[in-house]
């Protein structure tokens, strides 16, 4: 194994399960093109998975053998690597709040970054560009709120902002109202409904 190959997977193995690695991260060991072909051969060889054009991550060795990371923990990776925000889908946020109980088929995500898929192994992931206000609170219920209402539309929304008032904690809600200007009208106006009536 070269000198180069050996550096990338010290370099990867310093990263937490799901860690992200990308050619242009380790221009720091080595000029594009011998970066670029370090990697295939890693690939090749078992000792990284491709998730991604240009996206690397490793694989988790257990005593039963190696398997992909985990898709959140990959995610995770990824938003630190390319320093975006990526947070569930709204239809995922809606079940996991209690808003329908249809179960998401595809693994989504929304992003800051540009629309695309991640495939590693036989699962894939899709990351859906977001505007911004789908994107806030990341990792805290009043962001899963406002991704479900967002998934659920104008129509169901009146009735979804009820039982989140049942649901949610009075934080969760509070930072849901102070954030009406960033949202769209038809959905400020659900919030402020919500307020006026609590």
């Amino acid at each position: 194994m070269s000198h180069l190959s050996e550096s990338i997977l010290h370099h990867a193995a310093s990263l937490p399960e799901g860690g992200a690695l990308s050619a242009k991260g380790l221009l720091h060991l080595g000029a594009r093109p011998a970066v670029d072909q370090a990697l295939s051969r890693l690939v090749r060889r078992g000792h990284l998975l491709r998730a991604g054009r240009g996206l690397y991550t490793r694989p988790i060795r257990t005593r039963f053998g190696s398997r992909p990371p985990t898709l959140e923990t990959l995610v995770e990776g990824l938003a630190r690597a390319k320093g975006e925000t990526l947070v569930p889908h709204g239809a995922a946020a809606a079940n996991a709040l209690g808003l329908t109980t249809q179960v998401p088929v595809r693994t989504v995500y929304l992003t800051s970054g540009r629309t695309r898929t991640l495939q590693l192994g036989a699962q894939q992931i899709e990351l859906r560009h977001a505007p911004a206000w789908q994107l806030m609170f990341p990792g805290a219920p009043a962001g899963e709120a406002v991704r479900a209402l967002a998934w659920l539309g104008e129509a169901k929304a009146g009735e979804a902002m009820r039982h989140l008032r049942r649901v949610l904690p009075p934080s969760a809600l509070a930072q849901i109202a102070d954030a009406r200007t960033r949202m769209p009208t038809w959905l400020a106006a659900q919030v402020s409904r919500l307020i006026a009536h609590a």
